[in-house]
């Protein structure tokens, strides 16, 4: 596994991580924590050196999960988790980015992961009730205590970022981007190229779907996120399967997969860009990492823009309520 350094940080990582959400959290019941155990020690002797994490995903569950499996080999791994939301209400929505708050839910993800110090701790989403600058003070004193290594925000706005970044560095930015969602290209990879700042795209392969796995037939347990997405409405999957469609006639022409295929785009777009791609299968998981291996050219890469961009996309990627909480 080939590595890669997030923006101009000295936080190097596998070019690939693993988003472990899904093991406990969004996708439907949690999975058997022995099993979702193997399938992470699997992909650190398969190179992967990233995990991604949060306090919100069971909650709380899946921070134990990960810090269970990489307990063993803690000092090989760097994990991500994140602060944002007040859980203590039972509403995973509301949000508190206070800075005794973070420094709470710090305190908190250390025990859950066994670790000493966290390295990348993010903003789940911005908080306007609190100004970024106090955010970003609060991370530092972290920084500075030797409980945080890396500073990241997820789904913020550009301007944020700005901010943020002048009074503690920004190593990494977390937000969605795929070949169906494409909106960080217009302010934010700009944004990021100038400041220094590596790129973690969630939910590369578009929640399952540029898999090839999911159309208008498949169902999704009430459980799952995915089932209150409009964009995974049948109206919309109808729409759009042509995408699906070209991809898999792609990755024919290259003896790979659409899951492949569209990691390996993602791959190339910045050498400072580690999709995160999650999954609770094993055969997923080889399927995912192979992606690392596939060489697009510059005109394989034309193709897929020239192709892909001929069909757009129907259906936002949140349910309204949601769509409020990012890009601020």
């Amino acid at each position: 596994m080939q590595k890669r350094r997030l923006g101009t940080s000295n936080l190097e990582v596998s070019a690939l991580g693993l988003g472990c959400m899904g093991m406990s959290y969004g996708y439907g019941p949690a999975h058997d924590s022995r099993g979702m155990i193997a399938l992470i020690r699997a992909a650190v002797e398969r190179g992967v050196t990233f995990f991604d994490t949060a306090e919100v995903y069971g909650p709380y569950t899946n921070e134990e999960l990960v810090g269970e499996a990489l307990a063993p080999v803690r000092d090989q791994v760097v994990i991500a988790t994140k602060f944002g939301f007040d859980l203590a209400g039972g509403d995973s929505r509301q949000l508190n980015s206070r800075p005794e708050h973070i420094k709470q839910v710090a305190e908190a993800s250390l025990r859950r992961l066994r670790t000493d110090a966290i390295d990348l701790f993010y903003q789940h989403r911005v908080d306007p009730q609190v100004p970024i600058e106090e955010v970003a003070g609060a991370v530092k004193e972290l920084i500075q205590e030797g409980k945080v290594k890396h500073f990241g925000l997820s789904e913020p706005g550009v301007r944020t970022v700005r901010r943020a970044h002048a009074v503690q560095p920004v190593t990494a930015i977390q937000s969605e981007y795929s070949l169906w969602w494409r909106e960080p290209e217009a302010e934010l990879l700009p944004a990021l190229e100038e400041l220094g700042i590596g790129f973690v795209p969630f939910s590369p392969l578009g929640k399952g779907f540029l898999t090839g796995a999911i159309d208008v037939n498949t169902t999704f347990d009430s459980t799952d996120f995915r089932s209150v997405v409009p964009r995974f409405k049948p109206e919309a999957l109808r729409a759009n399967q042509g995408l699906v469609d070209v991809l898999g006639k792609i990755a024919a022409e290259k003896k790979a997969t659409p899951a492949q295929i569209a990691l390996a785009w993602l791959l190339a777009q910045k050498p400072w860009i580690v999709p995160i791609p999650g999954t609770t299968k094993f055969h997923r998981l080889e399927e995912n990492l192979g992606a690392s291996s596939i060489e697009l050219t510059t005109n394989d890469l034309r193709h897929i823009d020239q192709t892909l961009s001929a069909i757009p996309v129907q259906g936002s990627r949140y349910p309204e309520e949601l769509e409020r909480l990012v890009g601020r």
